[in-house]
C-alpha cells in the first residue's frame, strides 16, 4: 500500500495556512502544522484535530526544526503579513524570513522534500512598472517602516534561489498578491479586512490618502488552487498568483458599503510612509505555466468573505482583531 505523502506547513494558523491545511487534509496527505501562535489563531484549524491525518506542533520554526521518519514537501507560510505587525513584532518579522527559512532549507534538503515558499507582491515595493510582471525587480525602501517585511521576502526569495542552483534543491516561489476570504484577521492594516471590520462594528470607513490608490484583491480559494499548481508543476523561478482586476480603494470602499447596505461615512486619513500606489499582478506567466486563472468575481468573493465575520459572535470579532486599527498611522 502506497504511503501519503506528507506535507510540512509553516504559519498553519493564519489565515492562508489555514486554508492550506484545509486543502491538503481533504486531498488526503498528511499534514503537520506548525505555527508559534504569534499571530496565527489556534482557531482557525481547530476543526481539523480530530482528522487522523492532521497533527499540530507548537513550534517557532526560527529554532531548529526535526520531522522524523520522510517528508515531501515543505509550504513556508511562517511570517507576519500585516503593517501593524511590521511595527509591533519588527525584529521576528525578519527572523522569520532568515532564520525561519534557513531551517526550512535545510530540512528540505536533509529530507530531499520539495519546498514552496509565501513570497509577496510587497517585493516589487511602490511599483514604478505597471502591473507588475515577474521580471520588475521593485522599488523598495530598505530602511522604510515596511522595509522589515519587504527585505525579510526579498532575503527569502534570494536564499531560496541560491539552495536551488547550489544544492540542486527542488524549490517554488510564489508571490502572493492582495487576498482575501474567511478568517482574515479583522483590523491587522489592510484595506479589505479594515473594511469589513468597521462596517460590522457600525464604524465609519477609513481610507488613507485620497483613496486613489490601487489594488487587487484575489479570493483565498483561486490562491489556494494556484499554489497547488505550482507546488505539482516543474516551474523553479517566481510566479505572481493573483486578481488582475484592480480597483482604487476609494471605489473599494464604497463596494464594502454597498454590501452591508450600512449608513456609515468615508473618512480621510493620512497616507502612510512609503505606502504603493498600486498594485496589479500581470498573470501571463501562471496562465501560460500552470493554466491558472482567477474563477470568483470579487462581488461573490466579498459576500462569501462578511457573511462569514457576520456569523462571528461580538467576543470572536474580537479575536480577529488583534490590534486597534486606529494606531496605523506611518509617519
Amino acid at each position: 500500500m502506497d504511503r501519503r505523502k506528507k506535507v510540512l506547513i509553516t504559519g498553519a494558523a493564519g489565515f492562508l495556512g489555514s486554508h492550506l491545511c484545509d486543502m491538503f487534509v481533504k486531498k488526503g496527505y498528511e499534514v503537520i502544522a506548525m505555527d508559534n501562535l504569534i499571530t496565527g489563531r489556534i482557531e482557525n484549524i481547530q476543526h481539523l484535530f480530530p482528522m487522523e491525518n492532521f497533527e499540530f506542533w507548537h513550534h517557532d520554526v526560527t529554532k531548529f526544526i526535526h520531522v522524523p521518519g520522510e517528508l515531501d514537501y515543505i509550504l513556508h507560510f511562517a511570517s507576519p503579513a500585516s503593517p501593524i505587525d511590521y511595527l509591533k513584532i519588527p525584529i521576528q518579522t525578519l527572523k522569520v524570513g532568515s532564520l525561519g527559512i534557513h531551517n526550512c532549507l535545510g530540512l528540505a534538503k536533509a529530507k530531499n522534500a520539495r519546498i514552496l515558499i509565501a513570497s509577496t507582491s510587497e517585493i516589487y515595493g511602490d511599483p514604478i512598472v505597471h502591473p507588475q510582471n515577474e521580471d520588475y525587480w521593485g522599488n523598495v525602501n530598505p530602511v522604510g517602516p515596511r522595509g522589515v517585511y519587504d527585505e525579510a521576502k526579498r532575503f527569502q526569495e534570494a536564499i531560496t534561489m541560491a539552495y536551488h542552483t547550489f544544492h540542486g534543491l527542488e524549490t517554488r516561489i510564489v508571490r502572493i498578491f492582495n487576498t482575501y476570504g474567511p478568517r482574515m484577521r479583522l483590523n491587522d492594516g489592510r484595506a479589505l479586512p479594515a473594511f469589513i471590520g468597521q462596517a460590522l462594528r457600525g464604524e465609519d470607513l477609513t481610507v488613507f490618502g485620497d483613496g486613489s490608490q490601487t489594488r487587487s484583491f484575489c479570493f483565498v480559494d483561486d490562491l489556494m488552487d494556484g499554489i497547488y499548481r505550482l507546488l505539482h508543476s516543474d516551474y523553479e523561478q517566481p510566479i505572481n498568483i493573483g486578481n488582475p482586476s484592480e480597483i482604487s480603494i476609494l471605489d473599494f470602499a464604497k463596494e464594502i458599503l454597498d454590501l452591508t447596505g450600512a449608513n456609515q461615512k468615508i473618512v480621510f486619513k493620512d497616507l502612510p510612509l512609503n505606502d504603493p500606489k498600486q498594485r496589479q499582478p500581470d498573470i501571463t506567466r501562471a496562465k501560460e505555466i500552470l493554466g491558472w486563472e482567477p474563477r470568483v468575481k470579487r462581488s461573490d468573493g466579498l459576500k462569501l468573505t462578511y457573511e462569514y465575520f457576520s456569523k462571528l459572535g461580538i467576543e470572536e470579532l474580537k479575536e480577529t482583531a488583534h490590534y486597534n486599527f486606529d494606531n496605523y498611522i506611518l509617519r
